[in-house]
């Protein structure tokens, strides 16, 4: 919820979530978007600052659960200076827009609290991500021994002050911590699992259960040492991708000799030299020589592609057996691995729907079960002449049940091993609430061109039409087309170009969307474009109707150069079908997912390709906003839909669907940025192995809360039948929380 200070400052709208454990990743977002408008509106991605405010990054080591969150923002709003905070625990980074000059006065804020507050830009984020868990492991060790010891004394019959002694000693050397981190939390009317635990070990010592209050706090301080371990790896995985682009890069000087240098001080348009085997430091184009190159490390895919002049490389991938240079075309920052990296840290900052309802579950809980511990240590022994010290025994059980760690940590670890997963393979997932929905994906329409097929169409047919020399129409289609970026019109611009006919000048160029192209060559109006267009300037006849529909029906597409006596010539182009796209819908289908395809080709065209590889349903003759209402129509009933496309011709149906696929976003910016998930290929097979991904991280989250749930319902009886003692409550409770985020950790293994 909103803290508005006293200067009408506003925080982020990110609500504040149940108390958890230190060492509880747990990443906030707005609230949970129900259409895919609102994903849109509150994605990850950070608004720029207010006018006149500064933008500052802090990472904060410590800040680990939504615990240290609600403490840093009630601080924060305070300050008249701030203005806005958005927190990403999953990275331990909190953004702040505030007012100029007020960066260090916030720094001393965070500090005033007991946590660290570094610049990422000073401080490498993979050294001070462990800065919580440098301290010296002795202490514990101490406290170990100590309470070991006091057990043994107990056992043994020793005088009772040598079982006290010892178990102080244990309660102070393992948990001075998380007695401070409770007293702050107690003083900032917080219940987090700190200061749970810091109340029933302290009722304990006071009931003079010192054996048992001594190895409760010192079975929750190992405990939380594993669990911060393994939510470190989860935290972290993506950050492995960075370790794939190599720090120094072979780099031509203006002198012509080599130099070894830092990769991050390369400027574009740079030369490097790559030898075999070495891995690519920076995005580029071959400049020189030949050689393959494995891409799975962002592609995902099994072959080694071959790469030539001209052909593009990317930071991250492997060079195979050849030498070669090439020139950098980003910097370090910005190459497509520094974006996926981005992406990728950016969707571990939105919450699931599974999230956000244990969430709203747990804000519930805590204070549930901490009024009930409280009912049941002063209730009985006044209502009923209880004993005291049985009942408060029983409600210090009942405290360190309240605590909800298990069921809240179950969620962003599994979400954050999801999407780490899937970008290990190749698929950029922008959010957890994707990755949730792709199971539900009902209906998927498709592009047909560079998606069902290559992309790469090649022209197969040339026929004059009217009475004009055929060189010459070739020459006209080919100056208007070369002018276009459509596959269609490069087909007939190469064709064009390996006969050697020269290119005329175009003026006035103007596109079509889902038509073509026009423009005037000599002085005269010129139109190069599909059936569509030649319909709407009334230039159709039955004979070409017939020409037409021969063509079509043979699965080529058709495109008319239009002069100002009408149709002059007809180029006929055809694409080949990936083979993977028929195993791609073969597997859809499998799931249980409808197809439909959507071309810009006629529909006898888009009808034999959708044959050919067995799609449900094609339509042809889709103009953007045909595609926009085939979609619409699609999800009337409720049905999830998925749309995979470029990222940009395609954004209207993008847009619309519930889930917008971009093909082949490697090295596109524009697809990464506006895609709901991104395949860093252009292997449509990608699709279903989402799904499936969707599938299994659904699974894992609902195993997740019926184990957290259920231990905690088994105990609750115990606690209130006397059967459970408090180092059980401790064991349960933590060993809960090893189990849901070792069973998280498992997708990181798909």
């Amino acid at each position: 919820m909103s803290l508005p200070n006293e200067a009408n400052n506003t925080v982020d709208e990110t609500p504040a979530s149940a108390p958890c454990c230190h060492g509880h990743g747990h990443p906030s977002d707005h609230a949970h978007p129900h259409s895919h408008a609102e994903a849109k509106a509150t994605a990850p991605a950070p608004q720029k600052p207010l006018d006149g405010a500064e933008r500052t990054v802090y990472l904060i080591a410590q800040m680990d659960c939504p615990t240290e969150e609600a403490l840093i923002r009630k601080k924060l709003s305070s300050m008249p200076s701030v203005q806005t905070v958005q927190f990403n625990l999953m990275q331990r980074l909190l953004t702040v827009d505030h007012s100029p000059l007020e960066r260090e006065a916030i720094a001393q804020a965070i500090r005033s609290l007991g946590f660290t507050a570094e610049l990422p830009e000073t401080v490498a984020q993979s050294e001070t991500a462990g800065v919580a868990r440098k301290s010296a492991h002795w202490p514990l060790a101490l406290a170990c021994a100590a309470a070991v010891a006091s057990e043994i004394a107990s056992f043994a019959a020793f005088p009772g002050w040598i079982a006290a002694l010892l178990a102080v000693l244990a309660v102070i050397a393992g948990g001075l911590g998380t007695y401070k981190k409770g007293w702050v939390a107690i003083r900032n009317g917080n219940l987090n699992i700190n200061a749970l635990m810091s109340i029933a070990v302290t009722g304990a010592l006071v009931l003079g259960q010192w054996p048992e209050a001594a190895m409760v706090m010192v079975l929750f301080s190992v405990a939380e040492l594993i669990e911060a371990k393994s939510l470190d790896r989860a935290r972290n995985a993506v950050q492995k991708l960075m370790q794939l682009a190599p720090e120094r890069a072979t780099v031509k000087k203006s002198n012509g000799t080599w130099h070894d240098v830092d990769a991050k001080s390369v400027s574009i348009n740079s030369i490097v030299r790559l030898k075999p085997g070495e891995r690519i430091g920076l995005d580029g184009k071959v400049n020189a020589g030949r050689t393959t190159v494995n891409q799975a490390p962002i592609t995902g895919e099994s072959l080694p592609v071959d790469k030539a002049p001209g052909d593009a490389v990317f930071a991250g991938t492997i060079n195979g057996s050849g030498s070669i240079e090439y020139r950098v075309t980003a910097i370090a920052s910005d190459t497509t691995l520094a974006r996926i990296i981005h992406a990728v840290s950016e969707a571990q900052g939105s919450k699931a729907p599974t999230q956000r309802f244990v969430d709203q579950f747990a804000r519930i809980y805590t204070p549930v079960v901490f009024a009930l511990a409280v009912a049941v240590a002063v209730l009985p022994p006044l209502l009923a002449g209880g004993v005291w010290h049985d009942w408060i025994y029983k409600a210090l059980v009942l405290l360190v049940i309240a605590c909800p760690c298990a069921l809240v940590i179950s969620t962003p670890v599994t979400i954050v091993s999801g999407l780490t997963a899937a970008a290990r393979k190749g698929i950029l997932i922008k959010g957890g609430s994707y990755l949730e929905l792709g199971r539900k994906l009902r209906w998927l329409a498709l592009d047909k061109t560079g998606t069902i097929t290559h992309g790469t169409p090649a022209q197969t047919h040339v026929e004059a039409v009217a009475d004009i020399d055929i060189d010459r129409c070739r020459q006209l289609a080919a100056s208007l087309a070369g002018r276009s970026d459509h596959p269609v019109s490069q087909a007939l611009a190469r064709a064009a170009n390996a006969d050697n006919i020269a290119h005329l000048p175009v003026d006035e160029f103007e596109a079509l969307p889902g038509r073509g192209v026009q423009g005037t060559i000599g002085g005269k109006p010129y139109s190069l474009g599909n059936h569509r267009l030649v319909e709407e300037l009334g230039r159709c006849s039955a004979t070409l109707e017939a020409r037409l529909d021969t063509l079509e029906r043979e699965g080529k597409t058709v495109v008319l150069l239009i002069g100002e006596a009408g149709v002059l010539a007809l180029f006929a182009v055809a694409d080949t079908v990936k083979e993977t796209s028929r195993a791609a819908i073969a597997n859809l289908h499998a799931l249980g997912v409808r197809t439909v395809m959507l071309s810009g080709d006629n529909s006898h065209t888009a009808a034999a390709i959708a044959a050919a590889v067995g799609i449900d349903e094609a339509r042809g003759d889709q103009l953007p906003e045909d595609k926009l209402t085939a979609v619409a129509e699609l999800a009337a009933d409720g049905a999830v839909v998925g749309m995979v496309g470029d990222g940009i011709n395609d954004a209207p149906a993008l847009a619309r669907a519930n889930i917008g696929f971009a093909m082949g976003a490697m090295g596109a910016d524009t697809a990464i940025e506006t895609a709901d998930v991104a395949l860093m290929d252009d292997d449509l097979r990608k699709i279903p192995a989402f799904i499936r991904l969707s599938k299994a991280t659904h699974a894992v989250l609902i195993q997740n809360i019926v184990l957290a749930l259920g231990i905690k319902a088994i105990f609750f009886v115990l606690a209130l039948t006397g059967a459970g003692t408090l180092w059980m409550a401790v064991l349960a409770d933590v060993g809960a929380s090893l189990l849901v985020v070792a069973n998280g950790l498992r997708l990181l293994r798909r």
